[in-house]
């Protein structure tokens, strides 16, 4: 994968965009179990109250929280509150909330900071817990008993009926109310944090019920507030989860695509000995089917590969923080799925890379059967057929299966763990709650992160088996992208001489296959000259098509040199040198198109009567323009729809349509019958007699008539002339030439 990183990281700004994003909408995901939790504890449970410390106290309760703290904590409190007096602006601008802040004097709470607030709470939650129970007790006797014991209850059940409580125990004997006091510190010393900051919470709502709010509209208003504060979170996660989606796929498509690109501007400017290393089968998969698999990895990993680390680490710490105590359920639940997913990795990942290989094979017996389909007809080959493509797709059936199956056993299985996490968060979280060392608001939040945090875990496993996977692609990919070129520009190369003559020069040629032992051509010497045609001729694997395939250097030669106007052909740009050769390979291809675009191959700016001219010359004229369509007549795929004859004469005005210096037809004519095939030599004479024709050939009537004729025989140079000087100096030639013409046709 490092070996495609330039193609990766060239949209770092999209991957960037997308994180920042990712950041976002993790933040907000991870919110909202906190808000449903404060709906819980504080919106239903506290009648939206969120702080111990009142906003608004009446004077007399903080007069009765004096008797309840040394006179120094007193004095510090009033300096965090303010007066207000009834009719003051101050009071009527709380009023619509406080109605009874028009009838009596309170105080206003002047500091908002976190760190004031929770001191204050410290200093003053039990005095205010002790004086709002003192309040409540003329209407329930029992919270006497419970909050300052036995003693208290019949010390102020004696008390006349309607008397104010607060100011009765103001004069009471201070050793007496001392006593009452100090067993109601008592019995709220036993209280830990969390029971004391509700009840206090509790006593501060009975504080505003005193001074007339409306406790339900309240509690109405909170949850509504909180909860148009969730459904706002929910809304920018799916804007920022859209977004990201639309970044990863951009970035995925626009990798793959680069990916193709240059995986096909690769394969053009291999040699045959690089296609030796590749089959064409492996090719187009690689060029679909790994890249796509690399695409999805981009994709899953710039939607997941950020986000599912920050929802894990994020969920962990914040659902810690809901309840310290119940860490180990998450921690064991997450050791039980990474258990799961490395079983499922050990079994799925080495299969991965034979699935790409024996994708490989099954487009190979395809490609085979289909290109030789009238070959397997022929001889009945069907069945034998079948079966052999049956068994490839047989064997990938079965690995996919496989894989299928085994990736198909992780989802009950992390159902089963998510399931029984739930229940133990549940059992476990019942007992907190009810040892009142959990809210139930906060075991709700907890249970939401434990299945943030387990999804985050099970993204993260999908991503570890997908990453292997696409990283044997991509390691395919590069393989063909790092495959190192044997035929390469030159660093420095030359100029070709203006006008271009087109002479061709052999000098001491050899060559063999790369991995061959033997030379195919040994010591090849030979000029062709401009306005001269050049025959090859010899037996079958003599080395002909061979030869002239140097020239275009579709192989470099292992020694010697060829030159072109006195310059060798390896110090010229490929594309010069090609550029000034008209080349009409042995096997005639044609792709899919019209006429024009086929011919426009050879010279993308060519006119219509250019067109014309090359196919009058190539002798394509009468299936070409005696219909209507002329031009724009349909080619199918590899010329499917034209007879082996207008395949090769098209190709052949494809080639000459370039009007090059130097024209290469490499046995063109063998699909031609012999009055075609004169008829095209005399054409290419009148039109093209200045340019350098070099033409293999296995016909002696087509040779006899060309300036010079090279016979090979086994890769050596056997005979070079004329006709007449070869039939009486080279046997191989005299062989060749009276197999196939009589007496009477060679005088």
């Amino acid at each position: 994968m490092r070996k495609l990183s330039p193609y990766i990281f060239k949209y770092w700004r999209l991957m960037l965009g997308a994180m920042l994003l990712l950041v976002v909408m993790t933040q907000a995901d991870l919110s909202l179990p906190d808000y449903l939790s404060r709906i819980v504890n504080i919106g239903i449970q506290q009648n939206g109250i969120d702080q111990g410390v009142p906003e608004v106290i009446s004077a007399k309760s903080m007069q009765g929280m004096a008797m309840f703290m040394p006179a120094e904590d007193h004095e510090r409190l009033l300096t965090a509150y303010t007066p207000l007096q009834p009719g003051s602006p101050e009071a009527q601008a709380l009023a619509q909330r406080f109605p009874k802040l028009n009838e009596t004097t309170a105080y206003q709470l002047v500091t908002a900071a976190p760190e004031e607030l929770q001191a204050l709470e410290t200093l003053m939650g039990k005095p205010l817990l002790i004086v709002s129970g003192i309040q409540m007790m003329q209407s329930d006797p029992q919270i006497a008993q419970r909050m300052l014991g036995p003693e208290a209850q019949a010390q102020l059940a004696q008390l006349p009926p309607g008397s104010d409580l607060l100011a009765r125990l103001s004069e009471m004997p201070a050793a007496a109310r001392d006593t009452v006091l100090q067993r109601a510190l008592d019995n709220l010393g036993n209280l830990d944090g969390m029971i004391l900051h509700q009840l206090v919470v509790r006593a501060v709502g009975d504080e505003y019920t005193n001074l007339g709010m409306d406790m339900q509209a309240s509690q109405t208003n909170f949850i509504l507030r909180t909860g148009l504060i969730m459904l706002g979170l929910a809304l920018l996660a799916a804007v920022c989860s859209i977004s990201v989606s639309l970044l990863a796929s951009r970035v995925a498509a626009g990798v793959a695509r680069d990916l193709r690109l240059a995986l096909f501007t690769k394969v053009e400017t291999f040699s045959s000995a690089e296609f030796n290393q590749f089959s064409t089968a492996s090719l187009i998969t690689r060029t679909t089917n790994d890249i796509t698999q690399l695409q999805q990895m981009m994709f899953m990993v710039v939607r997941m590969a950020f986000m599912a680390p920050l929802i894990a680490v994020g969920g962990i710490i914040r659902a810690v923080g809901k309840s310290p105590n119940m860490w180990w359920l998450i921690a064991l639940a997450v050791l039980c799925i990474v258990a799961v997913i490395a079983v499922i990795f050990k079994l799925t990942v080495p299969k991965f890379k034979l699935m790409q290989t024996l994708i490989d094979r099954l487009n190979q017996v395809t490609r085979e059967n289909l290109s030789g389909l009238l070959v397997v007809r022929a001889f009945n080959k069907q069945r034998f057929e079948e079966k052999r493509f049956d068994g490839v797709n047989q064997e990938l059936t079965g690995t996919q299966r496989f894989v299928g199956r085994t990736m198909v056993g992780l989802f009950p299985v992390v159902n089963v763990i998510m399931t029984t996490l739930n229940a133990a968060i549940i059992w476990v979280g019942a007992r907190e709650v009810a040892n009142s060392t959990l809210q139930i608001g906060n075991m709700m939040a907890f249970q939401q992160y434990s299945m943030q945090i387990m999804f985050a875990f099970i993204n993260l496993s999908f991503l570890f088996i997908m990453i292997p996977r696409a990283a044997i692609s991509g390691d395919r990919i590069a393989e063909v992208l790092e495959t190192p070129l044997t035929i390469k520009d030159p660093a420095e190369p030359k100029a070709l001489p203006q006008p271009v003559q087109g002479k061709i020069e052999f000098r001491d040629v050899c060559f063999k296959y790369p991995g061959a032992e033997e030379n195919v051509l040994d010591n090849i010497n030979f000029t062709a000259k401009p306005g001269e045609v050049t025959a090859i001729i010899g037996s079958t694997g003599s080395g002909k098509s061979t030869l002239v395939n140097l020239v275009p250097r579709f192989f470099d030669v292992t020694c010697g040199e060829v030159l072109l106007d006195g310059i060798d052909i390896r110090e010229l740009r490929q594309s010069e040198l090609r550029d000034k050769i008209g080349y009409m390979p042995q096997r005639a291809l044609l792709f899919s198109g019209t006429v024009e675009s086929n011919m426009q191959v050879g010279k993308p700016d060519a006119k219509p009567e250019e067109m014309e001219k090359a196919i009058k010359i190539a002798q394509a004229t009468d299936f070409v323009f005696n219909n209507n369509n002329g031009l724009e007549t349909e080619i199918s795929q590899g010329g499917s729809n034209v007879s082996g004859g207008q395949k090769q004469r098209l190709s052949i005005a494809r080639a000459l349509v370039k009007n090059a210096p130097i024209y290469i037809f490499d046995d063109t004519f063998s699909a031609l019958d012999y009055k075609t095939d004169a008829a095209l030599r005399r054409a290419l004479e009148e039109e093209h007699g200045h340019a350098t024709v070099l033409m293999v050939t296995q016909r002696v009537a087509t040779a006899r008539s060309a300036d010079q004729i090279l016979v090979l025989d086994d890769g050596q140079l056997v005979g070079k002339g004329k006709h007449e000087e070869l039939m009486q100096d080279c046997k191989t030639y005299s062989e060749i030439a009276n197999s196939q013409l009589s007496k009477q046709e060679l005088a």
